[in-house]
Parts: structure tokens; C-alpha cells; sequence
């Protein structure tokens, strides 16, 4: 099975974090949940954020999550897939050079790349997204735009893959991002 590697921080969105980690490892998959700044055994902080009618989602506070490794030994070459999930966390993970780098490496080796919700904004940042199908929570469709991607407006529970990119707009579409991740990393 694959090892794949989840950068992921402080206010992830709990279900963005937790539901594809322990669906990864149920699956047979390896899965390294890393923040920088963190080593294993730390833990972040989580949010919950529903859809209760408003114009937009509303936030609650989520569960602690412990890491499991430390990202300052992780390498891409040591991974089959990348999954970055959303959430406030993305704002401040955009802005880390090694994040960025990381990412950068894993797309230009060709290796899966999945990004759920706000996720995208740090595909957006490292600027590998340029004429890919990307679809992403709707507040962040002008920057998959302005980083040259196509932004697709789905339902809340789709996904959609363009070569070795997932993406989903939010955590009702962990069934189809995950399925179509899994079918990426066979």
C-alpha cells in the first residue's frame, strides 16, 4: 500500500483531518500527519465547520489531533501521496518556503497530489495548479483562478481528479475524493 504524507496545522477542519487519516490507515495505507513548527506527539488544534443555512459555513472548536511525525525529517522521495487538508490552517502553511517546497516537489515528480476545502490555497501558493481542473470551497475559487487553474464548481459531495490531482470543496466529499485518490495511488 502507499505512504502517503498530510501536512496539516493548527485549525485544520477536524473532519478534513480526521476522517481521511483514519480512512487512509483503514484502506492499508501508511499515512504521516506532519505541522511545522510540531514534532510527533504534539498535538493541533481542530475546527468544525458545518453548513447550518447561513451565506457561509460557521466554525466551531474541534478535537485535539496528535501528529505523528516530525516534519522537519520528512522528504517527498519517502512518499506516494500528498493530502492537504482544509480549514483555517492552509492560511499560515501557504506562507512556510519548506511547505511550498514541499509541495512543489511532489507535483513535479508526478506523485498524487490531494487537496480538500481550503487546502487548494496552498496548491494555489506554490503554483502548480496552472491549466489543471481544480475544484476547491467556493471563497477560494478566485485565487485557483488568479493561480492559473480551472476552477470547477461542484456539489459539496463530488470530486473531481486532473492527472495527479484530487480536489473537493468540502468534507461532504471524503466517499468520491478518497475513491478517486485511492484509484491514483494502485
Amino acid at each position: 500500500m502507499a505512504r502517503i504524507l498530510m501536512i496539516t496545522g493548527d485549525f485544520v477542519e477536524d473532519y478534513e483531518n480526521m476522517v481521511p487519516f483514519q480512512a487512509l490507515i483503514a484502506m492499508g495505507h501508511e499515512v504521516d500527519a506532519v505541522c511545522p513548527g510540531k514534532v510527533a506527539g504534539d498535538t493541533i488544534a481542530t475546527s468544525i465547520h458545518d453548513f447550518e443555512g447561513d451565506q457561509t459555513y460557521t466554525e466551531k472548536r474541534g478535537h485535539n489531533f496528535t501528529l505523528n511525525a516530525n516534519f522537519s525529517s520528512v522528504s517527498a522521495d519517502d512518499y506516494d501521496a500528498l493530502y492537504l487538508p482544509g480549514g483555517r490552517a492552509p492560511e499560515y502553511l501557504r506562507l512556510d518556503n519548506e511547505v511550498i517546497a514541499l509541495v512543489q516537489t511532489f507535483v513535479s515528480s508526478g506523485k498524487p497530489v490531494a487537496a480538500i476545502c481550503h487546502g487548494v490555497q496552498v496548491l494555489t501558493a506554490a503554483e502548480v495548479i496552472e491549466g489543471k481542473n481544480i475544484s476547491a470551497y467556493p471563497a477560494c475559487e478566485p485565487e485557483v483562478r488568479l493561480a492559473g487553474g480551472k476552477y470547477q464548481s461542484l456539489s459539496m459531495d463530488q470530486a473531481i481528479t486532473d492527472g495527479q490531482f484530487v480536489t473537493a470543496p468540502a468534507w461532504p466529499a471524503h466517499p468520491a475524493m478518497l475513491r478517486q485518490l485511492h484509484v491514483l495511488l494502485q
